[in-house]
């Protein structure tokens, strides 16, 4: 590859070594240093006039310095008149912050797209965005790699009976991610959710089941609501109009909150519900156009099935572990055998009325929730002893094995109680735990290597790992990456189609 010149961030060498050796070309030279009082200091030893360079620098546990050498390492490249400087972003920093969350937040991955515009880069190549339309904050084109080609191919060689395994997301966020593996490799796939578990609200029930109308003992016969205790005389004035009544619509909340208006399926009748005159009327004549379209619409209704699924496990989650159905949280009692609520939000004379029961969740910005709580976040809230978790598991996983995907692997609490609920409440053989970046923040590779329902952790080294970490954890593994970059590097240069990069090459 001539007129080409490939340079190696701080953060991985390793990488960038093996995808130089991949090109047959060098790394090209720079000096990377820092003074005394923590400012970056770069050089480059070589010439970039006209050149095509490529800058490797991934994410680090130094991360703030990592993209101040990027930025100064594009910037002397620019000075120095090179041709077209192109950043190699296996893990692109600040990627989960990529919209905002709260009134005076900020959206810092479209910052650092800024960031690299102004510094002078000219073209983007990145693996696994957290979210794709984050390509949308650059100026400049943006080459989105997936790793799904390369962990699709390591299911298929190193997993025996990989045919009957079940791909499974770890909340809802990630099924999009996981509907794309599991039809890749042609698998069934589920679903674990987790949610905090509330205090029962028998107030609120009572609301619903009056606004449903399908209280036991209650009907409705031409809009009149009828009771048990309704008289003789009032029965035989509406028994004559018993076929003519409508079915009450029922009361649902939809994907914002706010309740909706559902008719209820209309209820088929037999000739001995029907009258006297009515019974003789159908048996003595033919049934007219209204009736026959009736019946048709009641066997349409018959035929709809809004029964719940079958194929859904809960479980209790108490402090990011699952617990036995008989276990007594901190949550339930407080010691005297009172029940505890878990915050004003849930305590009953608050949801009495029926405006809170139908209010939605609280949130930030006042929407849908569609900015959900950090990863974080989340973590903090399932260690949090006080606050129990219902968990969800939803598809059959019973003697399959399990892949947990995910974008990446930062804290361990979600991952050990989506295996935990797999193992012990789905009944599944074996979990591998896939994601295509090993962040590993605190002790998340120690908490995942000791838990017993995980067989084994899949990578790439899109995230530098040090050795020592990688060593101890006999679980591991790491896919490499270098020959899918090497060769989108290859074909940035010569301008050829990166389409082929995103097939799945079956062997």
């Amino acid at each position: 590859m001539r007129g080409t010149l490939v340079f190696s961030g701080s953060s991985c060498p390793a990488l960038t070594g093996k995808i130089c050796e991949n090109l047959g070309m060098a790394p090209a030279e720079a000096d990377l240093s820092q003074f005394s009082n923590g400012e970056t200091s770069v050089r480059i030893l070589t010439s970039v006039r006209d050149k095509d360079v490529f800058i490797i620098q991934s994410g680090s546990p130094t991360i703030n310095d990592t993209i101040m050498e990027l930025l100064i390492m594009i910037s002397a490249c620019k000075g120095g008149s090179a041709n077209k400087i192109t950043a190699v972003l296996p893990y692109f920093p600040y990627s989960r912050q990529s919209k905002k969350k709260s009134h005076r937040g900020a959206i810092t991955a479209r910052m650092l797209a800024n960031l690299l515009h102004v510094a002078g880069v000219k073209h983007v190549v990145t693996v696994d965005l957290h979210a794709s339309q984050m390509q949308g904050f650059f100026k400049c084109p943006v080459d989105n790699l997936h790793a799904e080609p390369i962990i699709a191919r390591w299911v298929r060689l190193n997993i025996p009976n990989w045919k009957e395994a079940v791909v499974v997301s770890k909340n809802a966020g990630g099924t999009k991610r996981v509907t794309s593996l599991a039809d890749a490799l042609k698998l069934n796939f589920g679903l674990v959710t987790t949610d905090r578990k509330r205090a029962t609200n028998m107030t609120a029930s009572m609301i619903m089941r009056e606004l449903d109308g399908w209280d036991h003992g209650t009907t409705y016969v031409n809009g009149v609501r009828r009771t048990p205790t309704t008289t003789n005389s009032e029965e035989r004035d509406t028994d004559t109009n018993v076929n003519s009544w409508t079915p009450p619509s029922r009361s649902v909340a939809d994907s914002q909150g706010s309740p909706r208006r559902v008719a209820a399926p209309p209820l088929r009748t037999s000739n001995t519900a029907r009258s006297p005159f009515t019974r003789a009327f159908h048996t003595s004549s033919q049934a007219s156009p209204i009736e026959e379209l009736r019946d048709e619409e009641e066997e349409e209704a018959q035929e709809y099935n809004d029964q719940r699924a079958q194929e859904v496990t809960h479980g209790r989650l108490v402090q990011g572990h699952v617990v036995p159905d008989d276990f007594v949280s901190p949550s339930q009692s407080d010691g005297d055998g009172s029940q505890s609520y878990q915050g004003a939000d849930e305590d009953p004379m608050t949801m009495s009325r029926a405006s809170s029961f139908f209010a939605p969740e609280p949130h930030a910005l006042g929407g849908s929730g569609e900015a959900g709580d950090s990863s974080d976040e989340e973590e903090e809230k399932l260690q949090d002893p006080k606050v129990e978790h219902m968990i969800t598991l939803v598809g059959n996983v019973k003697d399959c094995p399990v892949l947990i995907v995910d974008d990446m692997i930062d804290k361990a609490g979600s991952w050990i109680a989506a295996a935990e609920t797999v193992v012990k409440r789905g009944g599944a053989k074996k979990v591998y735990c896939m994601a295509t970046h090993g962040v590993f923040g605190a002790d998340c590779l120690e908490q995942l290597q000791a838990c017993d329902c995980i067989d084994q952790i899949i990578v790439t080294n899109s995230f530098p790992i040090p050795d020592g970490r990688a060593k101890n954890a006999s679980k591991l593994v790491i896919l490499d990456l270098s020959y899918l970059l090497s060769e989108a590097i290859r074909r940035n240069h010569y301008g050829e189609s990166i389409s082929p990069l995103f097939q799945h090459m079956l062997d």
